[in-house]
């Protein structure tokens, strides 16, 4: 564990956390767990301190994809998609993720590998790598040994990625439902929006319309594209939501 001071290891030093792949991907016996989950804690837990444990997902959930990204830098983008997807089936959706506050009271166990999601998700919004990465050094160097609120990291997050993340977070940290990404196609007509979600809810998300990449911007109200007849339409896997064909 990565308290400082107390510094503790038990993995036996051997790959995966205790010889268990957290993704059932393979790609979780390329690391020790320990090592890089909990070294990943001296920037968010130890520099970075939440005020409240409600609040723990801001160590926890950067903690968790920090593992995603210990992949990306050593074996690429794909084994990092491929790994925070995998932890999926580990998210329980339960409690909301953020716990009620001044009660010294975690929120749901879902900080690690929903908040991963939630950040691989905002990382898809962002569509810019190198956007994402300034996010987070920026955080470390803004909130440098400091304690901090939600609110704090929240309105940080937006202004870096240049736009409300309000109803993002409301949906990812507050709430328990997945999102529905809800369509139809009738001829070259393309009706969207999402469903299941907070009012307000509006991230945008890429598709693939017969193999061709396409953003939309959903809402929680109808809206229409054009398109060439569709045959095939898949969401991004990468987002964390879900979809239903109407």
């Amino acid at each position: 564990m990565e308290h400082q001071s107390s510094v503790t290891y038990g993995n036996d030093y051997k790959n995966g956390y205790k010889q268990t792949d957290e993704s059932n991907t393979g790609w979780g016996y390329k690391f020790d767990f320990i090592i890089v989950h909990e070294s990943a804690h001296e920037w968010f837990g130890n520099s970075i301190t939440t005020k409240d444990i409600a609040d723990m997902w801001v160590h926890e959930a950067f903690g968790a994809y920090s593992e995603s990204l210990f992949l990306n830098y050593h074996f690429g983008r794909q084994a990092c998609s491929d790994y925070v997807i995998g932890t999926r089936t580990k998210i329980r959706n339960d409690r909301p993720i953020i716990g009620p506050y001044n009660v010294n009271t975690e929120g749901s166990h879902d900080m690690y590998y929903k908040g991963a999601n939630m950040l691989h998700t905002l990382r898809q919004v962002m569509n810019d790598d190198e956007k994402f990465r300034q996010m987070i050094r920026g955080l470390s160097k803004t909130f440098y040994q400091q304690t901090v609120t939600t609110e704090q990291i929240e309105k940080y997050m937006s202004q870096a990625a240049g736009r409300d993340l309000n109803p993002f977070f409301d949906q990812y940290l507050r709430d328990t439902r997945i999102p529905v990404l809800e369509y139809s196609v009738t001829g070259k007509t393309l009706k969207y929006r999402w469903s299941n979600c907070v009012d307000g809810f509006d991230m945008p998300i890429k598709i693939s319309v017969n193999k061709t990449t396409k953003w939309l911007s959903p809402s929680t109200v109808w809206k229409e594209m054009i398109v060439k007849k569709a045959s095939e339409i898949k969401p991004d896997v990468n987002f964390y939501v879900m979809t239903k064909k109407l």
